[in-house]
């Protein structure tokens, strides 16, 4: 993926891709995509919670079992962990193929291992979403309590069925799936066959895989104009500041949508830690105020779109199993860029030198040292985890 080049990738769909916004956009789509289901249903997800949200997609679930719909539900052992055994049995009562993803080790009191963080859904092998959004009423619009701000994209055709190849290796534990005769059939689907360019990304340490931060690096480095990067927990090690900086001194315009507010303390004064490196470098930063920033993404000249569970930070490029599609189409970047002005526009204030120098006091700013210290170390540590004990 590179100035002037395509990439090289390309998949027949049956429709263009679409952007799909957390809250109801996403969970109507998904309790649509479940109801349409003919043969087999399959969501991998970081977190899902038996809340409100959680039990509306189970009951949606519930009933394409009981027509007949084969369904795989892989969630992480660690973040789902408080799913209960109640949960769980209607699940299995009912025909669900249900499993936690489980680390290398796991114990009443120890968490060793990677955790599966992307958030995949695939219909029949036909239609899929990726993006960052979990199943839990956070991710969802209630009355008085608008969701996290978050996206996904829908997929139609040959990349849903290499998502469910992945799906399959993820669940059944397999390294390789074999083709089935299912990839024949999907061609007989395409009634308007458009061939798109996307690339399947993965971030996978145990497996080798730094394919997502890479992504990132040729976005640097082949910009021609624009990058602009939508990160909900921007913490960017030395060598990705490096080529940030390296596009800035080209003259490429960068642009961050990062989280006025995060539900994670320590990540968002480890994030402002970062400020005065930014502004000093000529990046543009501007803060989501609305409600809690979740969103993953990245759009480069308004051509190439990356999407999914990958947040710019080391637990993200090194720890976790993270998920994005790489999408070249000029009218899916083009919404793209509509929403992310509309955001900056709307709901955004932007950050400037000035306001770091008024709004932060030396004790503020040991305060934000010390917690990107302290993430470095939990970073360090991060596939060791000391469990509560009721855990």
């Amino acid at each position: 993926m590179s100035s002037g080049k395509t990439i090289k990738t390309s998949y027949t769909f049956n429709n263009r891709p679409h952007l799909i916004k957390g809250g109801n956009d996403y969970f109507d789509t998904l309790k649509k995509l479940i109801d349409e289901a003919k043969d087999l249903i399959e969501i991998q997800v970081y977190i899902f919670e038996d809340d409100t949200t959680g039990k509306e997609i189970t009951n949606h679930l519930v009933n394409a079992a009981q027509r007949g719909v084969r369904i795989q539900l892989l969630v992480d052992g660690y973040a789902s962990r408080n799913l209960s055994t109640g949960f769980i049995e209607t699940l299995q009562k009912n025909s669900i193929q249900f499993r936690f993803f489980e680390p290398i080790f796991k114990s009443r009191y120890f968490y060793f291992g990677r955790r599966l963080h992307h958030k995949v859904v695939v219909i029949d092998g036909t239609r899929a979403m990726v993006g960052g959004i979990n199943i839990s009423d956070r991710y969802n619009d209630l009355p008085g309590h608008p969701a996290w701000l978050d996206y996904a994209v829908l997929v139609e055709g040959e990349v849903a069925f290499e998502l469910h190849k992945l799906c399959q290796q993820f669940f059944f534990k397999r390294k390789n799936v074999t083709e089935s005769s299912n990839k024949i059939n999907l061609r007989k689907l395409f009634k308007y066959p458009l061939h798109c360019p996307v690339r399947i990304r993965r971030n996978d340490w145990v497996m080798n895989k730094n394919q997502i931060s890479g992504t990132y690096m040729e976005m640097f480095r082949n910009a021609q104009r624009e990058i602009t990067l939508m990160s909900s927990y921007f913490i960017p090690n030395k060598f990705f500041r490096i080529q940030i900086a390296k596009a800035l001194r080209r003259g490429i315009k960068i642009n961050l949508i990062v989280a006025g507010k995060s539900d994670v303390a320590i990540a968002k004064n480890a994030e402002r830690y970062f400020y005065r490196w930014a502004l000093r470098n000529g990046i543009h930063i501007y803060e989501y105020t609305r409600t809690i920033l979740h969103s993953k993404l990245a759009i480069c000249d308004d051509r190439i779109v990356t999407i999914g569970s990958y947040n710019i930070n080391d637990i993200s490029a090194f720890a976790s199993i993270e998920l994005n599609l790489d999408i070249e189409e000029k009218r899916f970047a083009k919404e793209v860029a509509n929403e992310l002005e509309k955001v900056i526009n709307q709901d955004t204030i932007q950050i400037k030198k000035e306001d770091i120098q008024n709004n932060f006091n030396l004790f503020d700013q040991f305060f934000q040292w010390l917690s990107y210290t302290m993430f470095r170390l939990v970073f360090k540590i991060f596939t060791f985890y000391f469990s509560k004990k009721d855990g």
